[in-house]
């Protein structure tokens, strides 16, 4: 039986395009080898993501069939508006708790998140419009690139079969990059161990279905609901 576009063996992928995810990982953890001074700068903060916004770019335009890697064809949007409004607000729940209830009966500090930049923003522009947009952007980024791209890249390690959709070493990486992404980590704060579940999560989702849009529906509804909670409990 052929493959299907999602489905392609692993030695039809050349070897600098699939490698391409290793320079934001890199730049991600060297960044936490920077002086201080440096790791303050917002353009240092963003290179990790602008790094792999380039290499999706890259990518994209020396492969076949990209919306169907990334998982993003239309056949399959109404199977991610349906999974990823469910998983959206089970995590949106379960984190607004942890934010809300856990975090201060440890001590920590959540009024911080009304000097971020989500929470400087007008309600109504962040709710929907750049919340999706952010969902959009980053889903395509941790989950479609970075984590399709390692997945691909350890099937050929593994030798086996790129459709059987189980790449343990690359979900573990692709998630621990993305919650140590700087600017993660500089806006939220102690808050960002929150991106560690949501990552495994997430990335395990993708590698099951190659459905981004699920990803990316679950990823904005649940920062809606969490942003709503937070904003109402905090100001």
């Amino acid at each position: 039986m052929a493959s299907g576009p999602d489905q392609l063996a692993p030695h039809q992928v050349p070897n600098v395009e699939a490698a391409l995810p290793l320079l934001p990982i890199g730049a991600t953890f060297g960044y936490y080898w920077l002086p201080a001074s440096f790791q303050e700068q917002l353009l240092v903060q963003f290179a990790p993501q602008l790094l792999a916004y380039m290499g999706l770019g890259l990518w994209a335009t020396c492969v076949p069939h990209v919306q169907a890697q990334l998982g993003l064809e239309r056949e399959k949007i109404w199977d991610g508006l349906r999974w990823g409004v469910m998983t959206g607000l089970l995590l949106g729940a379960l984190n607004t708790f942890i934010i809300l209830a856990v975090s201060p009966d440890f001590g920590y500090d959540i009024t911080f998140l009304k000097h971020t930049p989500h929470g400087r923003l007008p309600t109504l522009l962040m709710v929907p419009w750049v919340i999706c947009g952010i969902a959009l952007f980053v889903e395509l980024n941790f989950r479609g690139f970075l984590l399709g791209r390692l997945a691909e890249l350890e099937t050929r390690w593994r030798g086996v079969d790129s459709s059987r959709r189980v790449a343990p070493v690359a979900l573990a990486v692709s998630a621990v990059t993305f919650t140590f992404d700087p600017f993660l980590v500089n806006t939220f704060q102690h808050l960002h161990w929150i991106a560690l579940w949501d990552g495994l999560i997430w990335g395990s989702i993708w590698l099951r279905t190659r459905n981004l849009w699920i990803t990316i529906v679950a990823h904005a509804v649940e920062v809606i609901l969490m942003y709503s909670a937070v904003k109402a409990a905090i100001g």
